[in-house]
């Protein structure tokens, strides 16, 4: 039996196998930006587990653009030897290697999660944090310092930088990262853009930057690759970016040759209310595939073989991204397509155990 997840799609020279994305995860499990071990087992299962595309977690284009001390880096030439091996290895399942790349802005310099997500600073570790603004996430936070010209500069210096490393390391999925409350997201929210230069006020202005890096990017990355971009399609509050302007933003991004949106929301302000329920981001993923016809993904709690099914056969993305349920099932793709009744080429090593 066909399935729409197990079909294939071809985005310029890549063809994915299948339509099942391992969305960016952060690992905070890195020194100094290297990636090691873990993150050659944590994408390889995923690889071999059956997805088509595999994006690398948030990978900070400068030390400062880490949202914590153990986030994982291309912002030096030593960072791409242990990448390589990852997306080598990658490749060799039939899988396609993303990766996404970032800057945290005044989100960053914070601990992990597991030791409670606070903000440190240069004695703990941490360093002073730039945004379009000089407003905290939260009201308690020394403010971070609002970027000049010079520093605005260097973030894009910095992105076109990392994407040159990127192609060396052998990444054939570019993801740039304007969500999720992160520096280029800071830009476009007038929440958290309060800027009355070029940069702020308008939609044109707000949306400058992540165009400018776009650019920057585009002049380092092979043109026959895939290009995305991930946006939050709403602040989830009053008065902040809303879908209306993420419509506006994916036809400029189109125009420009990006090929898909992957579609996320919420993140820029801590006072966001956020009305979680499952699927419940696939909406804007459809609004914006509709009303642009540029390619979308779709993500948020989608944890169903026949869920995901549904959102691709009714036209509502083109490709569907997965986080925590691939945390909960590195096998995914292998256990979704026996759900669907699909045959799927399985790793030689694992053959024996496949269910016919």
């Amino acid at each position: 039996m066909s399935s729409k997840l197990f079909s294939s799609l071809q985005i310029k020279s890549i063809l994915l196998k299948n339509r099942i994305v391992i969305s960016p995860m952060c690992q905070y499990s890195s020194q100094d930006g290297f990636a090691n071990d873990w993150h050659l087992v944590h994408l390889g299962s995923r690889a071999s587990g059956g997805a088509g595309l595999i994006i690398q977690e948030a990978t900070a284009v400068s030390p400062e653009g880490r949202i914590s001390p153990e986030d994982l880096g291309i912002w030096k030439d030593e960072h791409i030897e242990k990448l390589q091996a990852i997306t080598q290895f990658i490749k060799s399942q039939n899988a396609v290697p993303g990766i996404q790349l970032a800057h945290a802005g005044r989100k960053a310099s914070v601990t992990s999660p597991w030791n409670g997500n606070k903000k440190i600073d240069s004695t703990q570790g941490g360093w002073e944090t730039v945004a379009p603004s000089a407003i905290g996430f939260h009201d308690t936070e020394t403010p971070p310092i609002a970027l000049d010209k010079m520093g605005i500069q260097k973030v894009i210096s910095d992105f076109a930088s990392a994407t040159k490393r990127s192609v060396l390391a052998g990444f054939q999925v570019m993801e740039l990262h304007a969500a999720h409350g992160y520096l280029l997201h800071e830009f476009l929210s007038p929440l958290s853009n309060l800027r009355t230069d070029e940069y702020g006020g308008s939609f044109e202005n707000r949306i400058r930057l992540l165009l400018e890096v776009l650019e920057s990017v585009q002049g380092e990355w092979p043109n026959d690759l895939p290009l995305f971009v991930r946006i939050s399609a709403t602040d989830w509050a009053e008065g902040g970016w809303n879908i209306e302007e993420s419509v506006q933003l994916s036809k400029i991004l189109k125009e420009k040759g990006v090929d898909l949106i992957d579609v996320s929301s919420g993140g820029a302000v801590s006072y966001q209310k956020i009305p979680v329920s499952p699927g419940y981001q696939v909406p804007f993923a459809e609004s914006i595939k509709k009303e642009t016809g540029i390619l979308t993904g779709a993500v948020g709690l989608i944890t169903e073989a026949h869920q995901a099914e549904e959102i691709l056969i009714n036209g509502k993305a083109d490709l569907v991204l997965f986080a925590r349920e691939s945390l909960r099932n590195p096998n995914l793709g292998l256990a979704f397509a026996k759900e669907l009744n699909t045959d799927v080429s399985w790793p030689n090593q694992y053959e024996r155990a496949k269910i016919k």
